[in-house]
């Protein structure tokens, strides 16, 4: 199986990306993994122009979006990562989701979701905006969901080594 994750965090070394990482440790025994890295690609916020909707997928802002799509046509399984910024995930990630708001996304052939979250709060409400968001996802494109790592109490970088969270990352990547 090819699968892509969408790595949410402009922190490089954060805990998003080592549990990330510990993901990959799991899924790559046995499948493709690439990984998309906010930090390595511009992509603007949706201007909700419906452009891409008269010009068969194709946007009318110049970023690297298109790489993205090239991306997520080829996968088979997406797994969203990323920190959570007061209950919500990252800007950079959520501008690239939003622009899945193009009739493009209907070539994608995805079967499974995984979504992998860091938040620095204790509450236990901490991930519920973006848990409903998530379902609706998996909803509207009638995917499989492959599992969830929510991790609570982590906010400098390293802390999610002191938690069984990337032990349980590991076993959700290997699961796959």
């Amino acid at each position: 199986m090819k699968i892509l994750i969408l790595s949410g965090s402009p922190r490089k070394g954060g805990n998003t990306e080592l549990l990330v990482d510990a993901f990959i440790r799991g899924a790559a025994k046995h499948h493709h993994v690439q990984i998309v890295s906010v930090r390595d690609y511009k992509v603007n916020p949706c201007l909700g122009c419906n452009a891409c909707f008269k010009a068969n997928g194709i946007c009318a802002q110049k970023d690297d979006i298109a790489i993205i799509y090239e991306k997520m046509s080829q996968a088979d399984m997406l797994v969203i990562a990323s920190p959570v910024y007061f209950y919500g995930i990252s800007a950079q990630l959520k501008a690239i989701i939003d622009r899945f708001h193009n009739p493009i996304r209907d070539t994608f052939h995805l079967k499974k979701m995984a979504l992998l979250l860091v938040g620095a709060a204790t509450l236990p409400e901490l991930f519920d905006a973006i848990l409903s968001e998530y379902n609706l996802c998996l909803k509207f494109f009638n995917i499989e969901d492959a599992g969830k790592v929510l991790v609570r109490g982590v906010k400098d970088k390293g802390d999610i080594k002191n938690t069984d969270a990337l032990n349980e990352t590991y076993i959700l990547g290997l699961s796959i």
